[in-house]
C-alpha cells in the first residue's frame, strides 16, 4: 500500500487516530401507551436518520431500550427521570470534536422543518434530552475498543449513571473517579466508562425545540457516564451499586440515576410489548 507522504505513519498503528468524539446528543424518551410499535418504527426508520444521522459531523449513533425489567433495576432520584422509571428508549449520537456548532446550526432548523412537513411524532414524551461535552474515558483493557467506535461495536447493553459532584466541576469529578472506576471495571464485563457534562445551553430549560425536552441537563458539576457492557448487564449491577455507594461514602458525588439498557434489535419490533 502506498501511503501519502504527509500522513503520520503512527496513525496506522494502535496509538492514535485523528477522528475524536467531542460531544454527544442523548435523548431519553417514552412513547405513549398504545403507540409503542408506531413510535419505534417512526424513530428508527425516519427520525433516527433524518433528524440526526444525516447531520454534519454526526459520525455514529445507536438506540437502546429499557424493558420493564430493566426499569425495575434502576436506582437514584427523580432529578433526571421523573418518575425514576420514565424513559423507555435512549438514542445516543457522537459528534466530531471541534464541530458541535456546525452540527447545531443544522439540527434546530432540521427538526423544525421535519415537524412542519408532518414528520414529527406527537405520541411521545421526552424525559431527558441533552447535548453533552466529552470529558474523558476510562478503559478496562490496555488495547480497547476506542470510545469513538463504541456505538458501532454492538455491545449487549449500556448503563447510564448520572452524578453530581460535591465539589468542583465535571473535570474535577472525572479526576476523582479514577480510583473507583478502576475498581469497577477490573475483572468485569464492563469495558468502557465514558464521562460527559451538559453543554451550557442544556443546563437549564430549553425553549427553542418544537416540544418539551424533559429535565434539564444539570450544572457544571454534573457528569453523565455511559458504560458499555459486553455480557448480561444484570450480572454487573451489583458492581455499580458498590461503585455508587463508595462515591457517596467518600463524599465524591451524589447519584441521580443508574439505568441499564439493552441494545435494540434494529429493523424489528422486539421489546415494544415489554416496556410497561
Amino acid at each position: 500500500m502506498s501511503l501519502p507522504t504527509n500522513y503520520p505513519l503512527e496513525a496506522f498503528g494502535v496509538e492514535d487516530y485523528p477522528i475524536k468524539v467531542g460531544s454527544m446528543l442523548l435523548t431519553l424518551v417514552d412513547p405513549h401507551q398504545g403507540f409503542e410499535a408506531a413510535y419505534n418504527r417512526w424513530y428508527e426508520r425516519d427520525h433516527y436518520i433524518a433528524g440526526c444521522l444525516v447531520g454534519p459531523y454526526n459520525f455514529a449513533g445507536s438506540r437502546w431500550v429499557a424493558t420493564r425489567e430493566m426499569k425495575d433495576l434502576r436506582w437514584g432520584t427523580t432529578a433526571v427521570a421523573d418518575p425514576i422509571d420514565a424513559g423507555s428508549y435512549v438514542a445516543i449520537y457522537w459528534l466530531e470534536k471541534g464541530h458541535h456548532e456546525d452540527w447545531d446550526a443544522w439540527a434546530l432548523p432540521q427538526v423544525h422543518s421535519l415537524y412542519a412537513s408532518g414528520r414529527g411524532f406527537n405520541e411521545r414524551s421526552h424525559v431527558h434530552t441533552v447535548t453533552f461535552d466529552y470529558v474523558g474515558t476510562t478503559y478496562r483493557d490496555p488495547d480497547p475498543v476506542p470510545v469513538e467506535l463504541a456505538l458501532d461495536h454492538h455491545y449487549a447493553a449500556i448503563v447510564g449513571v448520572w452524578l453530581d459532584g460535591r465539589a468542583g466541576d465535571a473535570a474535577d469529578l472525572h479526576g476523582r473517579l479514577a480510583g473507583p472506576l478502576k475498581e469497577l471495571l477490573d475483572g468485569s464485563q464492563i469495558e468502557i466508562a465514558s464521562d460527559w457534562t451538559p453543554r451550557p445551553e442544556f443546563r437549564n430549560s430549553r425553549d427553542s425545540a418544537p416540544m418539551s425536552l424533559g429535565s434539564p441537563g444539570g450544572q457544571e458539576n454534573r457528569v453523565c457516564q455511559l458504560f458499555f457492557v459486553d455480557g448480561d448487564v444484570r450480572n454487573s449491577l451489583p458492581r455499580f451499586r458498590d461503585y455508587t455507594d463508595r462515591l457517596a461514602a467518600d463524599g465524591v458525588a451524589d447519584t441521580l440515576l443508574v439505568a441499564p439498557f439493552l441494545r435494540t434489535n434494529v429493523g424489528t419490533d422486539d421489546y415494544v410489548d415489554q416496556l410497561w
